[in-house]
């Protein structure tokens, strides 16, 4: 009888993710980006930069506002002088990945301009304050630094454990709250990392054929450390 393998083989398919507005976890960390975005359509500018990490909710955000908005939404990178007029139809677009490959300075101009004749509106994600986007255009800049910027800030212990408990969660996946608090205490304070680590977890437990406990989190997060720890040795 051939023996058993030890490790089951698991496939990377995706998971559905919960991205409702009701499904966004606020904590002091972004709470003064979401009360930005839900002051809408009472913003103080016609523009609003929404500033942070990847995986710290700037999509999500931008997903809400244009469905409340009925707003268009394009990649920064694929923004064109020719197709302002056509995405400030309704009123409203988003502008995700500011400033990205190839910007348009003059389009991202003309469709500032159009927000401010026509009482329109412009959301813009950034993984960068705009002062940094090295921008050449003069009136640009000027138009940007008249805008409201809010920003996500690298998660807190409260948003952290939120966090951990959707992307679990997200992947209909029952974590205790021993394995949680031992990822808190341990883990990179960061959304990119969060997801990450949570994936890792629930590859070894199918791998393994085993629930998630908080001896399963500490074998993957002592594997984890092994590279670095070896890379020291030989240093």
């Amino acid at each position: 009888m051939p023996a058993k393998p030890a490790h089951q083989l698991t496939l990377d398919l995706p998971h559905r993710v919960a991205t409702g507005r009701d499904d966004f976890l606020v904590s002091g960390a972004n709470e003064a980006a979401v009360a930005a975005v839900d002051a809408w359509p009472e913003w103080p500018s016609p523009v609003l930069i929404l500033v942070g990490a990847a995986g710290s909710g700037k999509s999500h955000l931008c997903d809400v506002w244009c469905t409340r908005a009925d707003a268009g939404m394009v990649p920064a990178s694929a923004l064109q002088t020719s197709t302002v007029s056509d995405l400030m139809r309704t009123g409203a677009v988003a502008v995700e990945d500011a400033p990205g490959d190839g910007f348009d300075e003059v389009a991202l101009f003309h469709l500032i301009n159009l927000a401010r004749e026509t009482s329109g509106s412009v959301l813009i994600t950034s993984g960068d304050y705009p002062s940094r986007w090295n921008v050449a255009l003069p009136d640009l800049v000027s138009r940007l630094k008249a805008a409201q910027v809010a920003s996500l800030g690298d998660p807190d212990d409260e948003l952290l454990r939120g966090l951990l408990v959707k992307q679990f969660a997200d992947r209909q996946l029952h974590v205790d709250e021993a394995a949680i608090s031992y990822m808190v205490l341990r883990m990179e304070r960061s959304f990119e990392a969060a997801r990450s680590l949570v994936a890792r977890i629930d590859a070894r437990a199918l791998a393994d054929r085993a629930e998630i406990t908080r001896n399963l989190v500490a074998r993957v997060m002592q594997d984890d450390a092994k590279p670095a720890m070896i890379e020291d040795d030989k240093s």
